[in-house]
């Protein structure tokens, strides 16, 4: 018996804002047919009975889902509530994502929006203003650094990206500059042990920055800052969506500190001089039943030095004039994909590439690293329990 095909047609936006709303699923209660919102928030959802009535599910991420009953070639203008704070999707809990008021540990968000309030170029400034949570420089020459939370040592607090441990090894010492907020969506937060799930690193606290999903960006953005110090941070962003299937964003961060200071007159630089630029790149495939298909690669490149105010790269190796200096090239991929499967398996990977050219007065250092992590977890509800 063949059924009669009919649509429904509509359009998602912000109820504060207003703002049109990209990758908004729209999904037909009790039904596997489900679509997503275009990059100009319009939708259209086929319907297998065109006289009965039916029941929609329109979920964001970030936002409060709703129901609505509607009738075959209905038009909707669907307007969605940001999700309060407790209801937030975090996954740094448990591995999966769920709302922070269901997180069985404690995890404290923060978004961009928060960190404004008192701009700064990386990860690592902006991390000292979180309660608990303090950057602190081991090295006033080349200002290498860690992050303590709740007075533990930074080798213990782990640094995730994308839920990745990135920030690693080699990365530890300058990797936490190299993090522009630039592509930071929001950090999740937790204080405390969460050994049983990330290990050792992990007895002091987590920080996993969580990186822009291209359909929530803005299709453009610029942002440059100076300070009185002569600092420079210039922040590059776009988004595309290349057919129906694939979204790409395109970020890129450079930072510029060139001021040779010495105001306690010791004869040597206050501050660190560095010149650094990151490129981020970020791909989305858009996929059946929401599954989850997604590429992120990031380059780095920094040079720094600090040292005696009258050093200068021809003294680089020599001992004539101190001074430390540190080339950084490295590259990054992360990537996750969700198995075609009835049951809920996701598989994640990262790979990472770091050399590290420096010299410390005369002292040589040559590095090289390369790191290869994957996981597969399989997400398996049983009644009122998670494995």
């Amino acid at each position: 018996m063949l059924q009669a095909q009919s649509q429904i047609r509509g359009s998602v936006s912000d109820r504060s804002t207003g703002d049109k709303l990209e990758a908004v699923t729209i999904a037909l209660e009790n039904s596997t047919i489900a679509t997503q919102t275009d990059e100009k928030g319009n939708f259209a959802l086929d319907l297998t009975d065109s006289t009965a009535a039916h029941r929609v599910i329109v979920s964001y991420v970030g936002y409060e889902s709703d129901t609505l009953a509607v009738k075959p070639g209905e038009m909707l203008q669907v307007k969605l509530r940001p999700a309060r704070d407790l209801q937030e999707v975090v996954v740094t809990g448990t591995l999966k994502p769920m709302s922070r008021m269901d997180s069985p540990i404690p995890v404290e968000v923060y978004t961009p929006r928060y960190f404004k309030k008192n701009p700064t170029p990386s990860l690592f400034d902006a991390v000292g203003m979180i309660n608990g949570v303090r950057p602190q420089l081991n090295c006033n020459v080349c200002n290498t650094g860690d992050i303590h939370i709740n007075g533990m040592e930074g080798p213990y607090t782990l640094i995730l990206i994308d839920g990745m441990p990135l920030v690693s090894a080699l990365s530890t010492v300058y990797g936490l500059s190299g993090i522009p907020n630039s592509i930071v969506e929001r950090l999740e937060v937790v204080k405390g042990p969460a050994a049983s799930l990330y290990g050792s690193e992990a007895m002091g606290g987590i920080i996993n920055v969580i990186t822009k999903s291209p359909e929530k960006a803005a299709r453009l953005s610029v942002d440059v800052m100076g300070t009185s110090w002569a600092e420079m941070n210039a922040d590059l962003s776009l988004k595309a969506r290349l057919g129906n299937h694939l979204q790409t964003l395109l970020g890129i961060n450079y930072y510029n500190y060139q001021q040779i200071i010495d105001r306690n007159g010791d004869g040597f630089t206050d501050v660190t001089l560095q010149n650094r630029v990151s490129v981020f790149n970020k791909w989305n495939l858009i996929r059946k039943h929401n599954r989850v298909a997604s590429l992120a690669a990031r380059y780095v490149y920094e040079d720094r030095w600090g040292g005696q105010t009258g050093w200068s790269k021809k003294w680089r190796g020599s001992d004539s004039i101190y001074g430390e200096s540190v080339y950084t090239s490295r590259w990054e991929l992360i990537g996750q994909y969700q198995l075609p499967t009835k049951e809920k398996l996701m598989t994640q990977f990262s790979v990472i590439g770091h050399h590290q050219d420096s010299y410390y007065g005369t002292t040589s250092y040559q590095a090289d690293q390369k790191v290869a992590f994957g996981q597969l977890y399989w997400d398996k509800e049983l009644g009122n329990h998670s494995l």
